[in-house]
């Protein structure tokens, strides 16, 4: 039968991730320190990296913002593959063999480390060896499909093309990669991380960086004013809160997109599976306590922008629906990938000219292997000075034409966010339903108003605070998610997730908020 697609989407989004494992309770930084290396976000990038780096015998701090494992890593779909879309053929034409068989042998590296780190630490993480498939029901993609294998296996993946999926899908192609796998990515780090912790690594949570300083060392502040001074810096916070002098900004953009997590009748049949088109639609099983879910994941659009969010989960239950006899929904969220302009993540060196600052970023939806294989870059460019997949990864590598492009209308799109909030006429009253956000305009002053299901109106400033750009709704998650580069606020101004380190100004009065604005307060 088909579930009552308007009761469940009343329920409030929740990971299945998170729901199914404890919240941590690391220590905030309430003092000033030192170390080799400071990493700076506690995700999967920072947990591997200070894995390995520990292992080198290097004194390592994380400071985490929130709570580790929390952010995207607490919210992805969690495929352990290589196939990564059809990409090796894109990057074989854009950019020649050699990058592209960097790309497949650091991914393909990194399925068989994640296992390997697994089984080192006997970590117990749900993992399940899969087949991954990309398939396509359009003819125009049957070609690319083809070329997609022939590439693909040249460069020593297992790859082979098949016409057929174990679902009521016609499609026309597809491509299947073997030995790749799936796992909980929360089992898997929060063990990992408490090992790392009981053998020296320090994590500090509730430790929100918001600047950097450059002196003989690097010098990390956090939002408590708590300094940690360090040779060598990683900044894995997936999109970089710190930008001077590289203007990451202007070279990656935020994409939301959504998962139901289904109870059916059918048994799944196996597999991990995306589409070649638009929308995305992507299939993957768990296994859990309480039976089999199946994860059915798509849509995106760049943060703040978009139609109503709530749409996009409707419209994965319709395709669950055409599918599978849909009993339940117990799980639903969404997530926030940092997308470059030629689709590859910038790992390694901030800039040319800062040999002891790192970041990692830019995974598109593809972090699971690429944090892995970013740990190891990063690793091998501190420890031996150069990594056999540096180039493919490069942040500095040089512009092709098709990213460039890319780049004029990313920040032509951002340019035009930022002027359409600035000039958009809005509504002067405070007319609301419980669980209904607006933006409004008070005595000149543009203000999101939200009332929460007890009927408390909370009040904030609109303005994002990383570069000034006008705030949207987001009525799925409750949030105010920024159009321009996808930083997100709580209905109470609280920073969710960055390039944004500052809250919002936020009051439950709207004089008080009037003089907040003001800086009369």
């Amino acid at each position: 039968m088909d579930i009552d697609r308007q009761k469940k989407i009343k329920n409030p989004p929740q990971s299945y991730w998170l729901a199914s494992t404890d919240t941590t309770d690391y220590p905030n930084l309430n003092e000033d320190i030192s170390a080799d290396i400071v990493i700076v976000g506690g995700g999967i990038v920072g947990i591997l990296c200070a894995y390995l780096l520990k292992n080198e015998g290097l004194n390592i701090v994380i400071l985490e913002a929130d709570h580790i494992v929390q952010g995207t890593t607490g919210h992805t779909t969690a495929k352990i593959t290589s196939q990564h879309g059809l990409i090796y053929d894109k990057i074989k034409s854009q950019m020649g063999i050699g990058l592209a068989r960097q790309y497949a042998e650091a991914n393909e590296t990194a399925i068989h480390e994640i296992k390997k780190i697994a089984d080192d630490n006997q970590i117990q993480c749900d993992y399940v060896p899969q087949a991954a498939f990309v398939f396509t029901e359009q003819e125009k993609y049957i070609q690319k499909i083809s070329d997609e294998v022939k590439t693909a296996s040249d460069l020593g993946i297992k790859a082979e093309y098949v016409e057929e999926i174990p679902f009521p899908i016609s499609i026309r192609a597809a491509v299947r990669f073997d030995n790749q796998a799936q796992f909980h990515p929360r089992k898997y780090l929060l063990a990992l991380a408490q090992n790392i912790y009981n053998d020296g690594v320090r994590i500090f949570e509730q430790s929100r960086a918001v600047d950097i300083e450059e002196d003989n060392n690097y010098v990390i502040t956090t939002d408590k004013g708590k300094k940690v001074t360090a040779q060598k810096v990683i900044i894995a916070t997936h999109y970089p809160f710190y930008n001077k002098p590289a203007s990451y900004y202007t070279r990656i953009y935020s994409e939301r997109s959504y998962v139901v997590a289904i109870k059916a009748r059918e048994q799944y049949p196996g597999g991990i599976y995306i589409n070649a088109e638009d929308p995305a639609r992507s299939l993957r099983n768990q296994v859990t306590d309480d039976g089999e879910i199946i994860l059915v994941g798509g849509d995106h659009h760049k943060t703040g922008q978009g139609m109503d969010t709530t749409k996009h989960y409707e419209t994965l239950m319709d395709f669950a629906n055409n599918i599978f006899t849909v009993e339940d929904i117990p799980f639903r969220w969404s997530t926030q990938d940092c997308m470059t302009l030629d689709g590859l993540p910038y790992v390694g060196q901030f800039t040319s000219d800062t040999p002891n600052l790192y970041i990692a970023t830019g995974f598109g939806k593809w972090g699971m292997t690429n944090s892995m294989a970013s740990a190891m870059i990063l690793r091998d460019l501190i420890i031996e000075g150069e990594s056999p997949w540096q180039d493919v990864y490069n942040p500095s590598r040089k512009t092709i034409l098709p990213s460039a492009k890319n780049f004029i209308v990313e920040n032509y799109n951002v340019a035009e966010q930022l002027l359409d909030g600035k000039l958009s006429q809005l509504p002067k009253d405070i007319d609301l339903d419980p669980g209904e956000a607006k933006v409004v305009k008070i005595d000149g002053e543009r203000i999101g108003a939200f009332k929460d299901d007890d009927g408390n109106l909370h009040l904030v400033d609109t303005t994002c605070t990383h570069m000034g750009c006008e705030l949207n709704w987001n009525s799925a998650e409750r949030s105010w998610d920024c159009p321009c580069h996808g930083s997100r606020f709580s209905y109470e101004g609280e920073v969710i997730s960055g390039p944004a380190v500052k809250p919002l100004k936020f009051s439950n009065d709207i004089n008080t908020l009037e003089r907040l604005l003001k800086d009369e307060y």
